[in-house]
Parts: structure tokens; sequence; C-alpha cells
């Protein structure tokens, strides 16, 4: 691994640990001020569901006026109301959505490093200015911004990292990606419980992001599209980096013993044709609707359990805490995806969701055990986001160079979606019976259809339709097979204990 990659991959990773701070502050941001009861003395007492945490202390103006402001616009005066919760996910979420319409256009165009710096910068600005601007109309406008640069950041992080990467190692980003979102969700519920206001709050969560923007001009852009837009300067700095990443570029790139100044007949071809002939493609719209419907149905289940783990009747920091601590073992998925391949571990992680769900569903309806019915619930989140991550990367593999920002952006729209639905059918009391059953169901359906998909382990990024076309689709279960691909590197995957 050379340093150019290692680069890519530790700032990939610090961006999405602040993006889990910004992705879940609604579930605290409620916590702590759906229960205000504001005294005429000038003190303010919030009170936490649970007795284990009470914040009482003397506010400043501009805290108390924050206070007044969501005690009179979302008449949060009762503890049990949820309205600041559901107007600030349904912004966020609706933030994604707008996202995910225009995202993947911007990254074809302008390249994913201009896409990612300039979302990574408006979030951490973003996370700042609540603490200064006690606004509740302000701040549901921030938290649409900021869905909307989350979005951005998701769509440029998963396909630089993968096309940063060998094709053996191509699991390996989404992997770490999203090990560490997993620590920021943890940090999150740590910082959220030290913080006796909502200042320290977002100040805690803002100030880091803040004086880690310089680090990200460092990100180099993805090779592949320096490629197609014939920059060649470019590649040739990268290059000349060290003798590492000259061979690293080598092998991404597929040029090994040419020069790449040389341009590739696929590239140019293609370029002649538009992008709306691509999507005339059957092989191109059938991979458009599975993975839409895997998108939509994994969104449902995994944010219906993380913004509802307040619901299960436990302590909510430890909900949050274990939420992001059961998604650690993330990290070792790329080991199993050696073992059975992109679909096969797709079809057997949504199948353990949906069992999960429902199997949390039954306890819960048989026993009164909270603990076993979240711990039932995690397990399925678990293998959820497993499901995620591999769908990413998943996605990223099925679509050719020449429109696959547009196609991951199609698939995140509908991601983005169930993400909507989660935020403006969020129970008060609970989930209900018929969520769960969706939340459980889905997954399960999505698995079957995930039998129409070829298998990508160890093939090279495709660059045409003519590409996907000649993936292979193998049998039930059976692991990838390899397959040439004119002009490719179809190695195979090779051992993990070579990755340095």
């Amino acid at each position: 691994m050379g340093p150019l990659q290692k680069s890519v991959y530790w700032r990939l990773s610090l961006i999405f640990v602040f993006t889990a701070f910004m992705f879940f502050v609604d579930v605290f941001t409620v916590h702590h001020f759906s229960c205000a009861s504001l005294r005429e003395s000038g003190n303010v007492n919030f009170l936490d569901e649970s007795p284990e945490k009470n914040f009482s202390y003397d506010i400043s103006n501009e805290n108390r006026s924050l206070s007044i402001a969501f005690a009179e616009s979302f008449n949060s005066s009762e503890c049990g109301d949820n309205k600041l919760r559901e107007y600030g996910l349904t912004m966020y979420m609706s933030g994604l959505l707008l996202g995910s319409l225009f995202g993947g256009a911007l990254s074809d165009k302008y390249g994913k490093k201009v896409l990612l710096v300039g979302c990574s910068t408006i979030q951490a600005i973003i996370a700042l200015m609540p603490a200064f601007i006690p606004n509740a109309i302000f701040h549901l406008t921030a938290r649409l911004i900021g869905g909307i640069m989350c979005c951005g950041i998701n769509i440029a992080s998963f396909s630089l990292g993968v096309e940063w990467s060998l094709p053996r190692y191509h699991v390996w980003p989404p992997a770490l990606l999203s090990f560490s979102f997993s620590i920021g969700m943890m940090f999150l519920a740590l910082i959220a419980y030290l913080a006796s206001n909502w200042q320290q709050f977002y100040l805690a969560i803002a100030v880091p992001q803040l004086l880690c923007i310089p680090l990200y001009f460092c990100i180099p852009e993805s090779p592949r599209w320096l490629l197609m837009k014939k920059r060649f300067s470019t590649l040739e700095e990268y290059r000349h980096e060290s003798r590492k990443d000259q061979e690293n570029l080598d092998l991404i790139l597929e040029t090994v013993g040419m020069k790449t100044q040389q341009p590739i007949e696929q590239n140019n071809a293609s370029e002649r044709i538009s992008d709306f002939q691509h999507f005339k493609s059957q092989t191109i719209v059938q991979r458009l609707c599975i993975m839409s419907f895997i998108s939509l149905s994994s969104a449902l289940t995994y944010y219906g359990i993380c913004f509802n783990v307040g619901n299960f009747g436990v302590n909510i920091y430890l909900a949050q805490f274990f939420s992001g601590l059961t998604e650690m073992p993330t990290l070792l998925v790329p080991l199993l995806l050696v073992r059975f391949g992109r679909r096969t571990f797709t079809m057997i992680s949504l199948l353990m969701s949906g069992s999960g769900c429902l199997l949390s569903l039954l306890v819960s309806k048989l026993c009164d055990m909270p603990s076993l019915v979240m711990a039932l619930a995690l397990i399925g989140k678990l293998c959820m986001q497993t499901t995620v991550f591999v769908s990413l990367l998943y996605g990223i593999e099925l679509f050719p160079t020449v429109i696959r920002q547009k196609c991951v952006g199609f698939v995140n729209l509908w991601y983005r979606i169930g993400c909507i639905l989660n935020a403006v059918l969020s129970p008060k009391d609970g989930i209900s019976l018929e969520a769960m059953i969706c939340y459980g169901s889905g997954p399960i359906l999505g698995a079957g259809l995930c039998l129409l998909l070829p298998e990508t382990s160890g093939i090279s990024l495709p660059d045409t339709v003519q590409d996907c076309k000649k993936q292979p689709v193998p049998s039930l279960f059976s692991k990838s097979r390899k397959v040439h691909v004119p002009g490719k590197d179809c190695s195979g995957l090779e051992p993990i204990q070579e990755l340095q």
C-alpha cells in the first residue's frame, strides 16, 4: 500500500467519524430538550426520560432563548412529545434525499475530491453554528443542509476509497469506513453524556471537524476519473510520489507497460455514447431495480432500529453506545467476503437481518425482556450494516465507469427515501408490530432478488456496459469464477495477508 492510498483511507475514516456525529445528533437533541420546563427564575430543568441523568443549571440568555424557541415552536413542554426529533430527522433525511438527486452528477463532472472537500467543510461549519444561533428555524435549516452534505460525503467517499484500491482489496475501504462510522456513534454517546448543555454539545462535535478541514485538501483525486477526463499531468504527479504509488497506479489503471497519456479505446468509444443510451440497457435497468429495492429495505431496517434505540426500555446513552459497538465486527467482513463472495454474503446478511428483527418481535410479544429484545434487534442491525456497506461496494462494481456515479446516486436515492419514511413514521411509544414486520420481511425478499445479480469478486471495475454483461452470474451459493475481460486484470482474489 503506497503513501497516497494510506492518505486516502485514514482521511476518509476521519471524515466518517465526524459524519456519524451529525447523523445521530437528533437522537440526543430530543433527549436533552424535549422535556424542558422553563421557570420564571430563568432556570431550566432538562430531565432524562430515565432517572440516570438529570441536567439542572442556570442558563444564559442564548440557551434560554433556544429552550423557549423549542418549547414554543414544537410544543415540547410535555416530556413525552417527540416533535423535535421528528422534525429534525425529517429535515435531515430530506437533505439526504436532495443530495442523492445531484450528488452523483456533481461527482462525475467535477471529481470526487472537490465534492468531498466541499461537503466536509460545509458540514463542519453547519455543526458549529447552532451553538451560537439559538433559533429553532435555523436548527432545522442546518439539519437540511447537513443532510445534503452527508449524502455528498457518502457518494464521494465510498467510490474514492474503492477506486484507489486494487481489485482484490475493493472490499476493505467500505469495511474501514463503516468501522469508523461505528466509532463515531460511540463517541457521540460519550459526548452527549458528558455535555451539560446545548452549546457544549455542539461545540464538542464541531470544533474537531473545523480543525481537521486542512487535512482534507491533501486527499488525492480518483485515478480512474482523472484518466477519463484526460488529466494526465495530475496522474503523473501521483506516479512520482513514490515507487510504490507508481506500481499501484499502474495496477489500478490497468496500464502496466503503457504510458498514461495513451487513451483507452473503450473510454473514447463510450464518450461518444450518451448516458441515456447506457440506461436503455436491460442489464443496467435490472441491476438498478434490484439494488434500489435492497437499499430501500436496508434503510427501513437499519435506521428504523438506529433512531429508536431509546424505545427499547433501556438507558439511551448505553443503547447508543452498544448500537455502535455491535457494528465493530464489520471490519472482519472482508475475510468472509474472500470466502463467500459479494452476492452470497449479501444474501446471507439480508436473511440474518430479517430473521433477527422478526425474532426480536416474537420475543417482545411472548415475554417482557427489553434487553433481550434490544440485543436481538441490534444483531439484526449488525447484519444490516454489513449488508449496507457490502451493497455499496457491490453497486460500485456492478455499474460501468461512464455512468457509475449516476447509478450509485439513483440507488442512493431509494436508500434516502427509506430514511425519510423512517423519520416521518417514527413511532412515539416503541416500535409497532407493523414496523417490525416491515423491518424483517424487506431484507428477506431482497435476499431472493440477489439471485439475479452477478458475482464481482476479484474482477476489475467495468468501464462499459459490455464489460457489465460479461460479469458472471453463478449458480446459487457458488463462489465466483474468474472471467477474462479483454484489457482487464482479472487475477482474482489474493490472500488478505498481503494487505499491509
